[in-house]
């Protein structure tokens, strides 16, 4: 093979795993080709990160070891019936859409590939995505550690069970957007109290930021951390109270059902 890694599909996603992976050194450029229908986002990302490009799917299916098919859903399967006959056993397939399980994809295929489905989340494209991963029994323990170190070039990634992936989009691959409406709203409060509003954006992301590096690198319970911040008859348990009456809690709660609904149907 003449290259490593492939992208059949060069949108936002791509985009950033990509840049991850390059820039990580993850892999060099020139191990890296991806496909896509407009020439202009091809030359866009080959300017910025030296891989090769082409609007051919099928060059990327005969050259590329790893294969990622980072197409909307519902191309998948227009998009695998027309590479199907041009590629080999040998090849691994990583996908990373919602709610289209490794049956379903082997299925498509009609052969026993490789597999490996993902679910990563737009923060890649800073570098802090996080990627749940499960495969199919095709793959070996070395070639599933290879794929990880790979999606490990643009954040974390944990492996999973499959029947946990209709959560993990509701709680890393769809919540980032979750995240960024209370950004918004925070920010919207800030102004009303007569913040300027890049300095209020600036105050409410970084909160977010510090807050779930507080989670992350303390242990603690996120309860115990909220604890830490409410004093006794204080201003941040009267926002608190607020909250739980509005049903706050609640409302994450069953947003996160319904997008695992929707990814299970």
């Amino acid at each position: 093979m003449k290259h490593k890694l492939g992208f059949i599909g060069c949108g936002n996603m791509a985009s950033a795993m990509i840049g991850g992976i390059v820039e990580n050194q993850i892999l060099h450029s020139e191990q890296i080709i991806a496909s896509n229908r407009s020439e202009g986002k091809l030359k866009a990302i080959q300017q910025q990160y030296g891989i090769d490009v082409t609007t051919d799917n099928i060059t990327v299916a005969t050259e590329a070891e790893i294969i990622v098919l980072a197409v909307k859903p519902i191309f998948y399967e227009d998009v695998i019936k027309e590479i199907a006959k041009n590629v080999k056993k040998s090849q691994i397939i990583v996908t990373i859409a919602p709610g289209i399980d490794l049956e379903r994809i082997g299925y498509l295929f009609g052969q026993d590939m490789k597999i490996v489905r993902t679910m990563p989340n737009t923060p890649a494209m800073v570098g802090e995505g996080m990627t749940a991963a499960c495969y199919n029994e095709y793959m070996t323990q070395e070639e599933v550690t290879e794929v990880c170190r790979i999606l490990d070039g643009f954040g974390k990634t944990e492996l999973v069970p499959e029947r946990l992936m209709d959560a993990v989009v509701a709680v890393s691959g769809s919540s980032p957007a979750y995240i960024y409406i209370l950004i918004e709203a925070m920010a919207d409060a800030a102004v009303a109290e007569g913040m300027p509003r890049d300095q209020a954006y600036r105050f409410a992301a970084q909160s977010v930021l510090g807050s779930a590096k507080m989670v992350l690198e303390t242990g603690k319970h996120p309860g115990e951390l909220k604890d830490m911040v409410c004093s006794p008859g204080g201003t941040t348990i009267a926002a608190v109270q607020e909250l739980e009456r509005t049903g706050f809690r609640s409302s994450i709660m069953e947003a996160m059902k319904v997008c695992a609904d929707k990814c299970k149907k």
